[in-house]
């Protein structure tokens, strides 16, 4: 192979010209089969029948209800389904994992309704503003009871947005202290009759925690923009945890999100809409980009946590129980790059949809090095295992070099996960195409890992290590 130093990505030798002018014969394989998803589908309700579009909220993954697929069956940006919240559900339905509805009519538990909570694993109740009728609050109790993640979102006290009366604090606290279920502080908290008009509030320290650390990243604070907290009561539900603090609290008060469990369910609580507004939906609301906001890490908490009460986040719970065993599922967050520059960390410009090289799938991949020089490039992202699962870590790997040595590795490419290295590629590995690297990772359930991808080019000539459709699969 020959070639010479050349600007990044800058793709001039003769075996990157053949490497993509083959591409279409090496890559028929690799399209042959889509990128490995999870083996259960996780099926989240999203409600819209309590007035969660009153006044300037517009809280909906799309306008096309029940279904939002309708609206657009395969979508690559949030602007493709209309809603404030979704950026929420197309962050979901892109990894291929999750089956998404919306509820337009009084929730019931163990009818033949499309979008009946039996028929779900996870239930979002997005700042409803009408009391739950007292058919609809045995419900939602039962479903948690029986299994089901339900995931409260509040807003601040005095935020009735339709004028009827009712504010979120006031529905969910009726919800929870006054339903045929059970009444006696079943989840084990209260929220509070607060309106806190700023902060971002930083998450505890536990690396183990999947909600804090799941497979859409890793979350350090939130956002409040006029928002409440809720005051915890362990004594009543031992399972209640305070993940994300106002500042200046700590233990049972001032917890702006909260988990618990229920029977065999899930619960978790945030304090405000804000952190999941993400600034675009229908015409005429004013809406707040919360989502994006770069001081807090809002996406991934949000997405954290519907993994969870589905059931996709950890072994056991929600989405029926689990009864401990494990879930099958894929772990890595944006497998696939072509979300973009999100939820893995790595050098600038890594994450790329340049024509240069082509990607496996779509239009984006992960390209470390290539600039003929001196230079390390890494991309790395935290993933929490669930106990007691076998796990595979996978990839596709294309490896372009302008060396010309057959014996030599001058440029390479390390892959780890947490402290062990799983293995080393370099200018010698060298193919057209891309080529399918697989690795047992098992001995890591229980914990939270780094995988990550080191590159490190020599003083001249040019490797370009190219990555795409990677996962953690778990089962």
């Amino acid at each position: 192979m020959f070639g010479s130093s050349r600007s990044r990505h800058r793709i001039t030798t003769a075996l990157a010209g053949f490497a993509l002018f083959t591409a279409g014969a090496a890559l028929q394989v690799g399209t042959a089969a889509a990128p490995a998803h999870a083996a259960t589908t996780y099926r989240v309700l999203f409600d819209d029948g309590h007035a969660e579009e009153a006044g300037n909220a517009d809280w909906i993954i799309s306008t096309s209800k029940p279904d939002p697929l309708s609206q657009d069956s395969t979508p690559s940006s949030e602007t493709d389904w209309t809603g404030a919240l979704s950026s929420w559900g197309v962050a979901l339905q892109k990894t291929g994992n999750y089956s998404l509805k919306t509820a337009t009519s009084a929730l019931a538990y163990g009818g033949s309704s499309t979008t009946d909570l039996s028929k779900f694993d996870a239930l979002v109740l997005p700042e409803p503003n009408t009391l739950f009728t007292s058919a609809e609050k045995t419900a939602i109790m039962t479903f948690v009871k029986n299994g089901g993640g339900l995931f409260m979102v509040s807003d601040h006290t005095g935020a009735d947005r339709n004028n009827d009366g009712y504010d979120a604090v006031e529905i969910f606290n009726d919800l929870m202290t006054n339903n045929s279920v059970d009444s006696t502080d079943p989840f084990g908290f209260s929220i509070d009759t607060l309106d806190i008009s700023s902060g971002y509030p930083a998450a505890i320290s536990d690396s183990t925690n999947p909600v804090l650390h799941g497979s859409f990243g890793n979350v350090t604070k939130s956002l409040i923009a006029d928002g409440t907290t809720a005051t915890l009561k362990p004594s009543d539900n031992s399972a209640v945890k305070g993940l994300v603090y106002r500042s200046g609290y700590s233990g049972n008060t001032g917890a702006f999100f909260a988990t618990s469990t229920f029977g065999s369910g899930r619960v978790a609580f945030w304090g405000d809409s804000s952190p999941i507004d993400d600034g675009t939906g229908q015409s005429g609301n004013t809406l707040y980009d919360g989502w994006n906001d770069s001081g807090a890490t809002n996406a991934a908490l949000a997405l954290n946590a519907t993994a969870w009460l589905a059931g996709g986040g950890s072994s056991g719970g929600g989405g029926g129980g689990g009864g401990g065993t494990c879930t099958a599922a894929q772990l890595l967050g944006n497998p696939g790059f072509e979300s973009g520059n999100t939820t893995w960390t790595g050098s600038s410009g890594v994450i790329t949809n340049s024509s240069s090289e082509a990607a496996r799938t779509g239009s984006y991949k992960a390209w470390l090095d290539g600039y003929g020089s001196a230079h390390t490039d890494t991309l790395s992202q935290s993933v929490t295992i669930p106990s007691g699962c076998s796990a595979t870590l996978s990839f596709y790997l294309h490896v372009d070099t302008a060396e010309t040595t057959t014996s030599t590795a001058y440029d390479k490419l390390t892959v780890t996960a947490g402290s062990t290295t799983l293995a080393t590629y370099s200018n010698l590995n060298a193919a057209s195409g891309y080529v399918l690297k697989s690795f047992d990772v098992s001995s890591l359930a229980g914990t939270t890992a780094t995988v990550k991808f080191t590159g490190v080019e020599g003083s001249t000539l040019q490797t370009s290590f190219v990555l795409d459709d990677t996962a953690l699969n778990v089962s």
